[in-house]
């Protein structure tokens, strides 16, 4: 089975999709060198401001006819293919494929809410697509809203990206009970927590390595702990390049940080291809 994995907070600014961005086009590289037989990496954007379409893909004006909003507005049945006709490949690498955000998905959620089956809208078309690719990273809006039930429910594992900040430390309980919510109450047993990244760390604030020292000694939230990516000028230098970490300054702190993510993510999909 393709493993899915959904990045998600519902707090904004914490790297979300700077993270799925980059790792995405790290696993790429990553299986590429491996000398794996399907490299591909499809990355789909369901936040509805589109960052991570605008930055792998040099856009972001999708629309009806092209993006994730044309599949969710599909008949379930034209659902698969629709998708498959809206991906695109990324600018950053032929086997990085994108299925882009639309600021349609905001309407989207209302027009859906009460619609029978609703939750389902992504899940059901990517089951049919996912065995193309070696994996599946979708980024979502800085919310709980029904675009990301859809995307946990489309998933087998979430990954929460969070600031070294108090209320982030504290609220990370929270969001990982919403995410068993969605397990629980869907009835979608394959979704599990696999990580926690740490992002925009800053080694010289105390507060930071105090939190981080805290997180690493809980019992649960310690050994959920994925990586660390510290507080790096050139992630925002890369984002106006719209260009990936690793082709704008490979050896920056955050480059190297997030690579060490990759080869983590890397070898759990080799242990979940032999089990």
């Amino acid at each position: 089975m393709t493993r899915v994995f959904v990045f998600t907070n519902h707090k904004g600014g914490v790297a979300k999709s700077t993270s799925a961005t980059n790792i995405v086009i790290g696993l790429v590289g990553m299986l590429r060198r491996a000398g794996a037989a399907n490299p591909r990496v499809l990355l789909i954007d369901t936040d509805s401001q589109a960052h991570a379409s605008l930055v792998t893909t040099g856009r972001k004006d999708y629309g009806a006819e092209d993006s994730l909003y044309t599949v969710l507005a599909a008949d379930r049945q034209d659902a698969p293919q629709t998708l498959l006709d809206c991906i695109v490949r990324s600018n950053w690498d032929k086997d990085l494929h994108v299925l882009p955000a639309s600021p349609m998905l905001e309407g989207a959620e209302r027009e859906l809410m009460a619609v029978a089956g609703a939750p389902y809208r992504l899940s059901d078309p990517l089951k049919a697509v996912a065995p193309h690719y070696a994996a599946v990273v979708i980024d979502t809006r800085p919310s709980f809203s029904l675009l990301t039930e859809m995307s946990l429910l489309a998933a087998t594992d979430a990954i929460v990206p969070i600031e070294p900040r108090y209320l982030e430390t504290v609220g990370l309980t929270s969001v990982i009970e919403k995410i068993n919510a969605v397990r629980e109450g869907w009835r979608h047993p394959d979704l599990r927590i696999s990580g926690i990244l740490v992002t925009k760390m800053d080694g010289r604030v105390r507060g930071h390595q105090h939190l981080l020292s805290e997180l690493k000694s809980h019992t649960l939230l310690g050994r959920l702990l994925l990586g660390v990516i510290p507080r790096n000028e050139a992630v925002s230098y890369a984002h106006q390049a719209h260009q990936s970490l690793f082709a704008y300054s490979p050896r920056a702190s955050a480059s190297r940080a997030y690579a060490q993510v990759v080869t983590s993510l890397v070898r759990y999909l080799k242990t979940k291809e032999k089990a």
